[in-house]
């Protein structure tokens, strides 16, 4: 029961059979270059080792995340694994880096030794990478670059690639990588040796429209309960700010999620499911709870899925006017606030 002093504030459950089909998925589009799985941000809040495990099961062939901390994690739990950290390691953790067999990006001048190495170079990201290759050495393995704008500026991003493209012939027989999931889904010239894919594996959608179009299929589900239903008289209000004010008898279901889960403030006016019926979020989002205006009376303890059932991490990116991945990212699945399960779908 809702009013269960036990019971979580929200769940997130994982379809790790969806990351398996997205996995697969990509794998097509990729043609014949290897996949391989950005799991950084623990797995864009899904579950690193969860995601990881279930994307080398679907045929990636390597992992791919941010920082030391986050392969070391990866490592323990998945010995075998190939691992690269695509940003930068301090002097101090070269050395942890090498026991735990990990692969590393010289984007900065300094090509490493002793442990397989990737040249990073930046055709137009304008961020981390050389602006020249430099003769290989014999610990480099890769040549990798990033794209810019590949959802949303084809021009830019083909001449990214023939940038790529240019500076890397001959270079044969080292591994090249440039495509993230929106390469890999539409520009087939960035494929190469092996794709980048983060985003999409998720099923979520690089471009901000319905993954279905690119038969990505989302894998979380972010499920709670209206904790309190109440009916505001005309000119009554709820929440800071009173930003919604009853024009009319309106019943008002109170969630116990708010922007400290990753519900955020600035997604006021996103819809929810209540019962499976569509339902608008009202008033100010505060730090643990939100509001839901409903269309009558009805029980403490209902359902409420904020993620799922239809309702896509797309259409909260839309109304908060950013992007799936900061909406997905930024979930609170890590903390005693909610609950967080794997499953097979």
């Amino acid at each position: 029961m809702a009013d269960n002093a036990s019971v979580e504030r929200s769940s997130f459950t994982i379809d790790l059979g969806a990351i398996r089909r997205n996995a697969a998925t990509l794998l097509r589009a990729a043609d014949g270059a290897e996949l391989w799985a950005v799991v950084k941000a623990e797995g864009y809040g899904h579950g690193a080792v969860d995601v990881s495990r279930a994307a080398l099961e679907a045929g990636a062939s390597a992992l791919c995340v941010a920082t030391l901390p986050e392969a070391l994690h990866l490592r323990a739990a998945l010995r075998d694994a190939r691992i690269l950290v695509m940003g930068p390691v301090s002097e101090r953790e070269i050395g942890e880096a090498r026991a735990a067999r990990l692969e590393l990006v010289a984007a900065d001048g300094r090509i490493l030794e002793g442990l397989p190495v990737h040249l990073k170079l930046d055709t137009g990201m304008g961020r981390w990478g050389l602006p020249t290759l430099p003769a290989p050495t014999a610990d480099v393995v890769g040549i990798m670059g990033h794209l810019a704008s590949a959802e949303s500026d084809a021009d830019f991003t083909r001449l990214q690639i023939e940038r790529f493209r240019e500076a890397t012939a001959g270079l044969g027989t080292l591994t090249r990588h440039l495509a993230n999931s929106a390469a890999t889904l539409r520009f087939p010239d960035a494929r190469l040796d092996a794709v980048r894919c983060g985003i999409a594996l998720y099923g979520i959608s690089p471009f901000g429209s319905d993954p279905a179009a690119d038969r990505l299929e989302p894998a979380l589900r972010w499920e709670s309960y209206l904790a309190l239903v109440k009916r505001l008289g005309v000119g009554e209000s709820t929440g800071y700010g009173r930003r919604f004010v009853a024009e009319q008898p309106t019943w008002i279901g109170i969630v116990p999620v708010g922007y400290a889960d990753g519900f955020r403030r600035d997604m006021t006016g996103t819809e929810v499911l209540v019962e499976g019926e569509r339902r608008r979020v009202v008033g100010t989002i505060s730090m643990d709870a939100l509001a839901i205006e409903l269309d009558r009376q009805l029980p403490a303890g209902t359902p409420v899925t904020l993620v799922g059932g239809g309702i896509l991490i797309e259409d909260h990116a839309r109304v908060a006017d950013t992007i799936g991945y900061e909406i997905a990212t930024g979930l609170n699945t890590r903390s005693g606030r909610a609950r967080r399960v794997a499953r097979d779908g």
